[in-house]
């Protein structure tokens, strides 16, 4: 395992048992960004850095039954805690790096990804393993529940011009790696970047 994937195993190794007490109110915030998704009855998704699986049961909702659900993390702890939480009824939860999905080509329908791109060691190169599972058409949705202004107050620090989720650098970066950018929004009460993979 790499020093990158290392960090950012012990970041929420750190942090798995508390984390969804210490942010309770997200869970609609959640929810309005997977019905951005678009997704339908039967359609296959992955939660990439799934975390303690709050997106898990409203993606499991807009695909039913016949639908699949994946949550995938790299974090042994966060995991447990989507467990205990029950989000494994709503999902296959996968011990597995977004930068190796043992996914095949052209599997998904769509991929969301909350909180996900702080973390990427590669994102460029971890971007494109994304578009690879995806079929042509599929759609990505990067996601937070809060802004990227309110976050950098949060954490006590300020925005800069290399900030990758800015509107251009993450469009930029998103075309390099295999998508098209449909949708940005960036306000307070969150964060929302929409992506399809061209055919």
């Amino acid at each position: 395992m790499s020093d990158d994937h290392t960090h950012v195993q012990e970041f929420f190794t750190a942090r798995a048992a508390d984390w969804d007490a210490r942010f309770p109110d997200d869970g609609p915030a959640y929810a309005a960004a997977v019905t951005e998704l678009g997704l339908r009855e039967g359609d296959r998704v992955l939660d990439a850095g799934c975390g303690t699986g709050r997106a898990l049961p409203p993606l499991r909702a807009a695909v039913g039954a016949a639908g699949v659900v994946i949550g995938a993390d790299l974090t042994p702890a966060m995991l447990a805690a989507a467990v205990r939480a029950g989000r494994d009824r709503a999902a296959q939860l996968l011990l597995a790096d977004a930068a190796r999905l043992p996914l095949r080509s052209e599997s998904l329908d769509a991929v969301f990804g909350a909180g996900l791109i702080a973390h990427l060691p590669n994102p460029a190169e971890n971007l494109r393993e994304l578009a690879r599972v995806v079929r042509p058409g599929g759609v990505l949705a990067l996601f937070h529940p809060i802004g990227r202004a309110a976050l950098a107050a949060r954490q006590g620090r300020q925005i800069t011009p290399d900030d990758l989720r800015a509107e251009g650098n993450l469009r930029a970066l998103l075309t390099g790696s295999g998508w098209r950018m449909t949708s940005y929004v960036d306000e307070d009460a969150r964060f929302l970047a929409l992506a399809v993979r061209p055919a």
